[in-house]
């Protein structure tokens, strides 16, 4: 019998290309973690010491729809590689970060731009432009046995047909065995958890009946649609 005061809610998780699900259990988000995109968004392109900010992880959505989310008028686009945690630590050595990856998968951070201005602005949390309903579209994860070390290789995201954001991940200002390095340092990473690794400069905004497709080399595609 459930000790269980309420229905426990359902425990989020990424489909698994192939079969399965991978049960998610925070969701971390490395800031301005690709040159272009720091400048674009007027900042210093320098590296700087990498920050970090949280989506929830119902936050995360694989139907292959993005709903235009209330109290917004500028919702923007940022594509993503999303790296998979099956093994958790503190202090984790650089050296030994990529023994801690699960897998890979293309993952949009869609963010309430205007909300996110207004929390800058203001010193405030950034939760409210970032950490809404469906606001991470994700597609299937890949196991990192089968695509290798994700350090290089194209990530482009296309609107309506036009590319709009291009990059390459070897771009990377910090890369994967440095985030979770960090990320280590302050919290005690445990499996389940997942990075969204920083997006390259061309984020901009979405409307209704737009189509996305985000593509990472040796990944499947991820195609969205804004309802």
């Amino acid at each position: 019998m459930s000790e269980h005061v309420i229905t426990a809610p359902p425990v989020p998780t990424i489909p698994v290309a192939g079969g399965g699900q991978f049960p998610v259990r925070r969701v971390y988000c490395i800031g301005r973690n690709y040159a272009a995109h720091a400048v674009e968004m007027g900042h210093d392109p320098d590296r700087e010491p990498p920050f970090f900010f949280q989506k929830n992880p119902d936050n995360l959505d694989a139907s292959g729809e993005f709903p235009y989310p209330p109290q917004s008028a500028d919702v923007h686009h940022e594509a993503e590689l999303l790296v998979a945690l099956g093994r958790g630590g503190a202090d984790i050595a650089v050296a030994e970060a990529l023994d801690h990856v699960w897998g890979y998968a293309p993952c949009l951070d869609m963010t309430r731009r205007d909300l996110q201005a207004e929390a800058k602005r203001m010193g405030r949390p950034w939760e409210i432009g970032k950490a809404f309903e469906r606001s991470a579209p994700v597609g299937p994860l890949l196991p990192a046995a089968q695509t290798g070390p994700m350090d290089k290789g194209r990530i482009a995201l296309t609107l309506n047909g036009a590319t709009v954001q291009e990059g390459d991940l070897d771009q990377m200002i910090w890369k994967i065995p440095e985030m979770i390095a960090c990320l280590s340092a302050y919290f005690e990473l445990a499996p389940g958890d997942v990075i969204l690794s920083g997006t390259p400069a061309g984020v901009g905004p979405v409307a209704r009946g737009d189509a996305l497709i985000l593509s990472i080399a040796g990944l499947r595609d991820l195609s969205v649609t804004v309802t």
